[in-house]
């Protein structure tokens, strides 16, 4: 992210104002409306720049907080010193709102909105969701070890992973701990030898994308209509709503041993996720991003409504 020529330049943009910002405050002369209207056009459009390289690159806008609660807090530490009231209050007005918001999202619940249907039937693309930082330990960065309150994921968690491959995060069900075998025969999942009860629940009609791939070497990815089976699944006190599409991957007997330090997630829409069982492989655990816990809000498109029916716990 910090590499990315729109951040730069937008980090550039925002160093200019605050010293030209500071510069004027310091100066004998009251500030000339003209300057500060100048100053505050030039700091809006570099900071919706850092934001959109955070968005399009999917940085961690904690570090970014982190950052803007220091040099608040340092410029607040300077007014106060040199008792010029206009940069101690100003700068005081931006450090206490940063800060909270770096405190709220980095140790207690952040935002996170689900980018594909790989959670299907129960969660579903367009969900905000809020995950709970300090489920499984308190940390700055999304990557990395606790440093305080260590807590181990839990059999069937809704986990908000980063994926060792992809530094955009997935959302997944938490299925095989270090050292567990699993194996799935038929779309059975064995843990352990023992396979996880699961009871059926209805069938549904669903719409699927599958690519196709002929042998000119052309690609062409159409929509499906096709049957799902949903069966409620449980995995020791975890119980959540499962979906098996008819007639999509009918696989032979699979096994994985899942390494030290190392966990085995899938998606509930098992047929249509990218997880363990595919690209994602085994996920470290210091890449365990948060647990998720509630479901707040719900916007599939942006020419959509807001919708507050799945208002919520997450099972």
């Amino acid at each position: 992210m910090i590499t990315d020529p729109l951040f730069i330049l937008g980090f550039i943009g925002m160093t200019i104002c605050l010293f030209a910002w500071i510069k004027f405050n310091l100066a004998s002369h009251q500030t000339e409306p003209f300057v500060l209207k100048y100053i505050s056009f030039i700091s809006s459009i570099s900071g919706l720049a850092i934001l959109m390289s955070i968005f399009y690159n999917s940085g961690d806008l904690g570090i970014v907080l982190l950052f803007g609660s220091i040099v608040s807090f340092l410029i607040m530490i300077f007014g106060y010193y040199l008792k010029n009231d206009e940069i101690a209050k100003t700068s005081r007005g931006y450090f206490l709102p940063i800060f909270i918001i770096f405190i709220l999202r980095t140790f207690l619940y952040e935002p996170y909105q689900i980018p594909s249907g790989s959670m299907e039937p129960q969660l579903k693309k367009g969900d905000f969701l809020l995950v709970n930082k300090f489920a499984y330990g308190l940390k700055v960065n999304r990557i990395g070890t606790p440093s305080f309150f260590k807590s181990d994921p839990q059999y069937g968690d809704a986990v908000v992973i980063i994926p060792p491959h992809n530094p955009v995060p997935y959302i997944k069900r938490l299925i095989g701990k270090p050292g567990d075998t699993i194996r799935i025969i038929n779309k059975q999942i064995y843990v352990n030898g023992i396979a996880l009860e699961r009871e059926f629940f209805e069938t549904e009609q669903i719409i699927i994308k599958k690519r196709f791939i002929y042998s000119s070497g052309d690609t062409v990815e159409r929509e499906l209509d096709v049957e799902g089976d949903l069966y409620f699944e449980k995995h020791e006190k975890a119980e959540y709503l499962i979906r098996l599409t008819r007639g999509e991957n009918n696989q032979y007997p699979q096994e994985w041993t899942v390494p030290e330090n190392h966990y085995f997630v899938m998606g509930d829409n098992r047929d249509n996720s990218n997880d363990s069982t595919k690209d994602v492989g085994f996920v470290p655990r210091e890449n365990f991003f948060g647990r998720a816990d509630y479901i707040w809000m719900t916007w599939e498109c942006w020419t959509c409504l807001p919708s507050f029916e799945k208002v919520g716990r997450i099972n």
